[in-house]
């Protein structure tokens, strides 16, 4: 679904509207937070924070290798 959103100046910023159908499909209010990444293919705005991934992947990886000691400490 493709949806064409005007970009206006706001204060010292410039901002977006996402369309009602949009926000709704999406589960947004306003206040929610949201990441814009800039990719290789352009702008990619979601509700994911990109460093709490890398965060979770490092934890993942001491989880994996500290297994037995993490275990011992949750007793």
């Amino acid at each position: 679904m493709v949806h064409s959103v005007t970009l206006r100046k706001m204060g010292g910023s410039i901002g977006a509207t996402l369309p009602k159908d949009l926000a709704e499909r999406l589960h947004l209010d306003a206040g929610d937070q949201v990441f814009v990444v800039a990719t290789e293919r352009g702008l990619l705005i979601t509700p994911y924070d990109p460093a709490f991934d890398k965060a979770m992947a490092a934890y993942r990886r001491g989880a994996k290798k500290y297994k037995n000691a993490l275990r011992e400490l949750a007793k």
